[in-house]
């Protein structure tokens, strides 16, 4: 099984979604734009997706153009914003990491997969690091040029690292990019975590099963 780390395994998708805000409403400001949605507009735009491409599809979704160098600029800023909110410590989510201890005691493989360059830094400070057989994080993508979500690259890479074929293994998201990344992968499962009432979205971009925590898998085990 192949778990995405923000919002499934971590909530930490929540930090993501205000350091965003911070970076981007100065800005959006500047242009005479609303301000960021830290639930619309994350989850539309930027959740799942390398830092880079989150910043250009808000600015293209808001009709603003800005250069490579003003890309890189915004989306380091919102890192260095999201490392100070990580001093505050790192939460994970007690179903996941139930039903992950249990996939695993019986014997079943898994694997991490992140867009996020500070993938190692989280499950660590979340306890969670040791719980993985693989991972796959923007690091990683960046230095074997795969593509980002809804791209499938990232999932089939962590499939080869764990010696299995998409077909027999799951992807669990709560992303829209996500799902819609282990659909275009052939994966045989897809789960959608929804955390934030887009159940039907979550299906319409290539989720197979969709549950609100994944505890409602470990109590169906």
């Amino acid at each position: 099984m192949i778990f995405d780390l923000d919002g499934v395994v971590t909530d930490t998708a929540r930090a993501h979604a205000r350091a965003w805000k911070e970076a981007f409403d100065p800005l959006l400001a500047r242009a005479g734009q609303p301000p960021f949605d830290a639930a619309a507009d994350y989850r539309r735009h930027v959740d799942g997706k390398p830092r880079e491409d989150g910043v250009r599809s808000l600015l293209a979704a808001r009709g603003l153009a800005a250069s490579e160098d003003e890309v890189r600029a915004l989306a380091a800023r919102k890192d260095a914003l999201f490392h100070e909110r990580l001093k505050d410590g790192v939460d994970a989510y007690p179903s996941s990491l139930a039903l992950i201890r249990n996939l695993r005691r019986r014997g079943v493989r898994t694997a991490i997969v992140s867009a996020s360059r500070n993938c190692v830094e989280v499950l660590r400070a979340a306890g969670a690091l040791e719980l993985f057989d693989a991972r796959v994080d923007g690091n990683d993508a960046a230095r074997l040029g795969l593509a980002g979500k809804p791209a499938p690259d990232t999932f089939l890479r962590a499939a080869r690292m764990l010696g299995v074929a998409p077909a027999r293994a799951a992807v669990v998201e709560d992303a829209l990019a996500g799902v819609e990344a282990g659909h275009a992968g052939g994966f045989a499962v897809v789960i959608g975590v929804d955390r934030a009432g887009q159940a039907a979205a979550l299906a319409e971009h290539g989720a197979t099963l969709v549950v609100r925590d994944l505890g409602e898998l470990e109590a169906a085990a």
